[in-house]
């Protein structure tokens, strides 16, 4: 019998010998990769912190001990060892498992994430919660070298280095270019410096020397100067914390052992472990990137599941800065840290000087782009609608406040579906279109989103496109550009009843507009807005409806009815769109229906209003 098979919660793990763990490791990778090639998800992440994950489990007493995950992508291991291990087949699915630790899934999940970088800062948080209750247990944050990237990781580290709090803080480093650092010799010292003989020592020596300040200080800088010719810690020794590493994060037996040294500690650690992405699966490893976040997949043969033929909105992104790159030597293109997922690995290899990636650092790639703009370049600044939202001070300070000129290209606006609330852009039309000196465009189609970007490139200003995740209608890019600055389209003529479409619902729209004989437009802009069509809708048509995939609280439709009210027309209106609450995980067609944005929930809530 599999040992995975009488594997619920951690307290079951305990007490299998070390051996028995290392079969354990290969047993929960065969159930992730059997998993998510079924639901999708991350898969290289996941794979590469089995062990860890175990250690963890092994040596501490969660959820007494606090156990708080970076972005949260790297959790299914947890996920299956804390009581969720029958459910990994409805990962991501409807009413299933999220792919992120969920606050209401799980005791277990102690600190919701999705977005990167903040577990430093809650586990210190916790920590100092734990410290005022007396409570024996620690809090410990996990997080990536490439969460690292990001300032706020940093502005913990300061404060909490500051404390005396027992923080343990773990660093995933699977950046393979320290893994020729890793190996006995490493895995011996960071046994040896997280032992209590080492820790002792360290202690008693600056009691002893307290009172004779130059003995004190050559021996931190001679500690100082061995620890820093074999390991990379005098940085985070800076900040305030005993640095342990790096150690080997698929050795089970150094991560057990030195993590039960660590546990002996008092005050702020900091352990660094080298795993590598996809460990254990030949494909994931040899191609990390490809295998990050992926759809479903056949293990037996390797194969990635065959994406669609029509274009995505990101490909007719990247189709279009490649093109602009070419004639336009002043283009340079800024990513935080999603040069993938924003389409431009291309452009990265073909111009790698106009190429930036900051990292993940929206703030500093906002306030980068400015500075860059201002020396005569024109920055397109490639990222997600929900990371935009940790550069909103950057935005309105730095960029509006000065109508510094830049193109937003803004992706995965709207509903994302299985990666869920974190992911999710929901907002965007709302926090973006009430920024004095913005342009805001969505566009209903590639032909648009192609000429909105071209548009936008060229306006002398600050211009946002916003797009969905996924695939348009299918609609291809023609040369003839048709949009003008502010001006809707209308797509047909009726009675009655008008809809106002803003952005990739418009198909919908148009099937709900035919069965009703209701007009239907396309309004591209949320700003600035086409007044002069809202108001001739409105008295025109005995209903006015407005349709948007964002959150109804301050988006496209609330932008209409201020139309409606400075223009002083009293007009019967409907405004349709994300309702006001936390869309869990789907797919996006089965978010749509429950939001009532699908066709029968549109054309039900018009029927429902005429009849009012």
């Amino acid at each position: 019998m599999p040992l995975i098979d009488n594997i619920n919660y951690p307290t079951d793990i305990k007490n299998l010998s070390r051996k028995d763990l290392k079969i354990l490791s290969g047993e929960i990778r065969e159930l992730i990769i059997k998993s998510v090639s079924i639901t999708g998800g991350h898969l290289s992440s996941n794979l590469g912190v089995v062990e860890l994950t175990i250690a963890l489990h092994y040596v501490f007493n969660a959820p007494m001990d606090k156990l708080i995950w970076d972005v949260g992508h790297q959790t299914y291991t947890h996920k299956i060892l804390t009581g969720r291990k029958n459910k990994m087949h409805t990962l991501r699915k409807k009413n299933g498992l999220s792919g992120f630790p969920n606050r209401k899934e799980s005791p277990y999940d102690e600190f919701g994430a999705g977005h990167s970088s903040t577990s430093i800062s809650a586990a210190f948080g916790i920590s100092e919660g734990l410290k005022k209750s007396k409570s024996k247990y620690r809090a410990i944050a996990i997080i990536g070298d490439g969460a690292m990237t990001a300032g706020m990781a940093f502005e913990a580290l300061n404060n909490a280095g500051n404390s005396q709090n027992d923080l343990l803080v773990i660093l995933n480093d699977n950046d393979m270019s320290i893994s020729k650092n890793v190996g006995a010799i490493n895995n011996y010292l960071a046994k040896l410096l997280s032992g209590k003989f080492y820790g002792g020592f360290k202690s008693t020596g600056k009691a002893l020397f307290s009172k004779a300040t130059p003995i004190l200080d050559l021996a931190r800088k001679t500690e100082e100067h061995l620890k820093g010719m074999v390991i990379p810690g005098t940085l985070f020794e800076e900040f305030g914390f005993n640095y342990i590493g790096p150690i080997d994060g698929h050795d089970i037996d150094t991560l057990i052992d030195t993590l039960s040294n660590i546990k002996s500690l008092s005050g702020p650690q900091f352990l660094h472990v080298a795993t590598k992405k996809g460990f254990g699966y030949k494909p994931a490893q040899d191609n990390p990137n490809k295998y990050h976040g992926i759809s479903e997949f056949k293990p037996s043969d390797n194969s990635l599941k065959a994406g669609e033929l029509k274009k995505t909105f990101t490909d007719i992104f990247s189709d279009w800065i490649m093109a602009q790159a070419g004639t336009n030597k002043k283009l340079c293109a800024i990513t935080p840290a999603m040069s993938d997922g924003s389409g431009l690995t291309v452009f990265s290899k073909k111009y790698p000087s106009r190429f930036y990636d900051v990292g993940i650092a929206e703030q500093h790639a906002l306030t980068f782009a400015a500075g860059l703009a201002l020396s005569g370049y024109k920055p397109v600044v490639a990222i997600y609608s929900t990371f935009m939202q940790r550069a909103y001070d950057q935005l309105i300070h730095d960029i509006a406040l000065q109508n510094i000129p830049m193109l937003f290209a803004i992706d995965r606006a709207g509903i994302v579906g299985a990666d869920g609330a974190t992911h999710s852009g929901n907002f965007d039309i709302s926090f973006l279109r009430c920024i004095p000196n913005i342009v805001l465009m969505a566009p209903s189609n590639e032909n648009d989103c192609h000429h909105m970007l071209s548009l936008g490139y060229k306006y002398d200003g600050i211009c946002a496109v916003r797009y969905p995740r996924g695939n348009g209608p299918g609609q291809s890019v023609s040369k003839k550009n048709k949009i003008l600055l502010g001006k809707s389209k209308t797509i047909r003529s009726g009675k009655n009843i008008v809809i106002l479409c803003f952005g990739p619902l418009l198909n919908v729209c148009e099937a709900v507009a035919i069965e009703l004989n209701a007009t239907l437009i396309d309004m591209r802009f949320i700003k600035p807005i086409d007044e002069t069509i809202i108001v001739k809708s409105a008295q025109t048509h005995r209903l006015l409806v407005t349709v948007e995939d964002n959150t109804i609280k301050g988006g496209a439709g609330s932008a209409v009815l201020e139309v409606l009210s400075k223009s002083n027309i009293a007009c019967k209106t409907l405004c349709l769109g994300i309702p006001d609450k936390f869309l869990e995980h789907g797919t996006q067609e089965e978010i749509y229906k429950i939001c009532g944005l699908d066709k029968n929930g549109i054309l039900n809530r018009i029927v429902n209003q005429i009849d009012r």
